[in-house]
């Protein structure tokens, strides 16, 4: 609904969001591990954040690597289906907390937004979009993002789970001050 009520153009840009993490997943206490963060607080803000904006969300104890599901999105965005696919993937990992690092995982949700099954197999196993996904990340870093969601307008930016009345007022507003989260 913002696309039409503001005219405005999408372009989703792939960041790397702890690409260290193996395919099997790490455990969060894990991966915070030595690290003053307490992931149990944490996660609770998030869920609230997303519960505020109207965005299901399991509990999650996991963290899986997003890379093949990146660049499966390149394929899914060049077929016309980016947004049904992005879709799909928030709804595994966020909601059905499934591991969308591994191969038959994202076969399966491209199959779900109308996609050919063995064509996703055969972009994942050739990582034809390896490069597509390798500019994003490059992208990313040159505009300074260090969180995921990062929305980015005319050099301003604002970052986290955002109420459709926060992102209309961001995308109308061009004296809105950049966040640097």
């Amino acid at each position: 609904m913002l696309r039409k009520n503001c005219d405005i153009e999408v372009r989703w840009t792939a960041f790397p969001l702890h690409p260290e993490t193996p395919e099997q997943g790490l455990f969060l206490e894990e991966l915070f591990a030595g690290r003053s963060f307490d992931v149990k607080a944490a996660m609770q803000r998030i869920k609230q954040v997303a519960d505020r904006v109207g965005l299901p969300m399991a509990e999650r104890t996991k963290t899986y690597n997003s890379r093949l599901a990146q660049e499966l999105a390149k394929w899914a965005e060049s077929r016309g289906k980016g947004d049904q696919y992005h879709q799909a993937v928030f709804q595994a990992y966020y909601v059905g907390i499934r591991n969308i690092g591994e191969v038959d995982e994202l076969v399966g949700i491209a199959e779900f937004v109308g996609l050919s099954g063995k064509e996703a197999r055969f972009v994942l196993e050739k990582r034809t979009f390896s490069r597509a996904v390798d500019a994003d990340w490059t992208r990313s870093r040159e505009l300074g993002i260090t969180a995921v969601p990062t929305f980015v307008m005319n050099n301003r930016s604002i970052v986290g789970a955002q109420s459709y009345e926060v992102l209309e007022e961001f995308i109308k507003n061009e004296t809105l001050p950049r966040n640097d989260g």
